[in-house]
């Protein structure tokens, strides 16, 4: 391991943040994704297998992810990462998106939403303005879960369904 990721992974959570830290902290490890995507709400839904891939960072105060394959199967490029971080200060994840293989780039705000969920509210930064975007986990379990991305380009008054995933451990991950 290089010196820059033997610094920025961690084995585990802060201690004194363990129970904060969970929200994320229940998906690290390796997911294969079944990735279903569109291009506006009247647009035909493309599918991708992927992987998705959770790590604690920063002496275990955050967790980044990767999200490896592109829109063709077989691509093994990395579509992209996001970078978590607890913000006692108001209580709530500081969420960013960095989607390098097509040039999206998202800031959100991450609560807990019902039993088995998170919600991620936020903008995308797009050259033509920010667009409201909500991004939310669901039916976590320890070996599976449910993400869909949803997409107001009117800013707010109508949401639709951007992207869905399902994904599930990977045990050899």
């Amino acid at each position: 391991m290089s010196d820059f990721a033997s610094h920025l992974i961690a084995d585990g959570p802060e201690p004194s943040l363990a129970g904060e830290l969970d929200l994320f902290g229940r998906l690290t490890g390796t997911w294969r994704v079944r990735n279903r995507y569109r291009s506006g709400p009247a647009e035909p839904w493309a599918e991708t297998e992927r992987r998705w891939i959770f790590s604690w960072i920063a002496a275990g105060r955050g967790i980044q992810d990767v999200i490896v394959g592109g829109d063709r199967s077989g691509d093994e490029a990395v579509a992209g990462t996001t970078v978590r971080a607890y913000d006692p200060a108001i209580d709530a994840w500081r969420v960013n998106w960095f989607g390098t293989q097509h040039g999206f780039f998202c800031a959100l705000i991450a609560r807990p939403h019902g039993a088995d969920g998170i919600r991620q509210d936020g903008v995308e930064f797009t050259r033509g303005g920010d667009i409201p975007i909500r991004w939310n986990f669901s039916d976590i379990t320890p070996d599976s879960f449910t993400w869909n991305g949803w997409s107001s380009p009117d800013g707010g008054a109508t949401w639709w369904l951007e992207q869905h995933m399902d994904a599930v451990r990977d045990a050899d991950g």
